[in-house]
């Protein structure tokens, strides 16, 4: 997959490149603070103090496109993340995952099918994109599959890097 041929730019405005992350399992996710599954964070942040050190990430990347429930600025998208649930994984500037101005990484994203089969739209916010390291498979979670999911933590411990 050449989700490793984009470049994004961090909350901070740091140009990254996600070729950084190729030897990782990857986990991205569209997220935004004033959802009914901002809470998620919670997990989230555990996942990433449990598995970082072996090999593990999660990319954030906050949209506004649903409900209008990212309306901050990065700043203030920075600052709730870290107060409120301690995040400390990447968070990246806003983006759109639908529509005319979706950010290529999404459009690639989307043609990952989940478990039912369907690909394309993002529904909400929360979904989740898991990358296996060299970007060789990914897994598709939609919202409602929460970071405790047992299933969820199998498909992280399965990806993560011999």
């Amino acid at each position: 997959m050449a989700i490793y041929d984009h470049t994004v730019r961090t909350l901070s405005g740091e140009e990254t490149d996600l070729g950084e992350y190729r030897e990782k399992a990857v986990l991205i996710v569209n997220v935004a603070s004033k959802c009914g599954f901002t809470p998620q964070y919670d997990g989230l942040q555990s996942l990433y103090e449990k598995y970082a050190d072996r090999g593990f990430a999660i990319l954030g990347f906050p949209c506004n496109q649903f409900g209008g429930q990212e309306p901050g600025t990065h700043e203030e998208i920075a600052e709730f993340c870290r107060v409120n649930f301690g995040v400390s994984f990447p968070l990246f500037e806003k983006v759109e995952v639908n529509g005319e101005g979706e950010h290529p990484l999404f459009t690639e994203l989307k043609r990952t099918p989940d478990h039912e089969g369907k690909d394309g739209d993002i529904y909400w916010n929360f979904e989740k994109f898991l990358v296996t390291p060299g970007g060789d498979q990914v897994t598709r979670f939609r919202t409602t599959v929460t970071p405790d999911d047992e299933g969820f933590v199998s498909a992280i411990e399965d990806a993560l890097p011999s």
